[in-house]
């Protein structure tokens, strides 16, 4: 099988074009910018925008699995033209195709599910990854600063959803399924400082953020008002499921969900 995946230089998207290209697998990456993509030995980079139904479905060309993003930009924009990307799938020969979603289920799942193709579905809650807006604070000041630092969650190592994601699109065994993804244990926000200080050799603080301060905080990373209230109240009452562990990625993979201590060692030189 061919495999394109879109949002390739993205969390998710770089970890899963890694692990089907080491597998042997054609892989042929989605980027706006493929000179500055990075991308392993052997993996074709072609230029493209979800956002440009004919830039995708040039893409698609040869296509067998695709891998989809649901959601496009710094601000979580649903992606346009759902439909027509499904259908220039199925015309493409697509057979199966996994989808990474931004939050919630939307137009490009239910595109999907309507297309008749072999579709899974991959639904993380909290990642890792989202400590490295810690990172500057922390190099900084050794500080991070969160308002409902007291909420935990189970956050998820992108590598662990991209690696759901490749057993979904090179087995076929997981056609239909939607799976809730997170990680081995629920951490708080001073837990998951904890785990950076000690990866680093540094004492990092927390201290806590009102609503409004954090708010504020987000503005100022440049993100829209609806994006941050979004996150805001996942963080502030997020779903029941994304505070517990679960194993569905050593179901599904075979090996166990990495930790978070063992991402903030992979990422100690971001908060150095």
């Amino acid at each position: 099988m061919t495999f394109l995946v879109t949002g390739a230089t993205g969390n998710v998207g770089r970890y899963l074009v890694a692990r089907l290209a080491e597998a042997g697998h054609p892989v042929r990456a989605l980027t706006r910018d493929p000179a500055a993509a990075r991308l392993p030995e052997g993996v074709e980079a072609v230029a493209g925008d979800l956002t440009d139904l004919a830039s995708v479905e040039a893409a698609l060309e040869g296509v067998t699995g695709l891998h989809l993003l649901t959601a496009v930009g710094s601000t979580n924009q649903t992606v346009p033209n759902s439909d027509d990307i499904a259908a220039a799938a199925v015309k493409a020969g697509v057979r199966r195709v996994t989808t990474l979603w931004n939050g919630y289920k939307g137009p490009v799942e239910e595109a999907v599910e309507a297309s008749g193709l072999e579709w899974t579905h991959l639904q993380p809650g909290e990642f890792m990854s989202n400590a490295l807006t810690w990172a500057e604070d922390i190099r900084a000041e050794g500080v991070v600063r969160e308002p409902f630092g007291e909420v935990a969650h189970a956050p998820t190592h992108a590598a662990d959803i991209a690696a759901v994601g490749a057993v979904a699109l090179t087995t076929g065994a997981h056609a239909g399924k939607a799976y809730e993804l997170t990680g081995p244990e629920p951490l708080t926000v001073p837990d998951q400082v904890a785990a950076i200080s000690a990866a680093i050799g540094r004492e990092v603080r927390f201290e806590v953020l009102s609503e409004e301060q954090g708010k504020d905080r987000m503005r100022a990373m440049g993100l829209d008002d609806p994006t941050i209230d979004y996150v805001l109240g996942w963080r502030a009452d997020p779903p029941a499921w994304t505070t517990r562990a679960s194993d569905t990625v050593e179901r599904v993979t075979g090996r166990p969900a990495r930790t978070f201590a063992e991402w903030a060692r992979e990422h100690a030189d971001a908060f150095r």
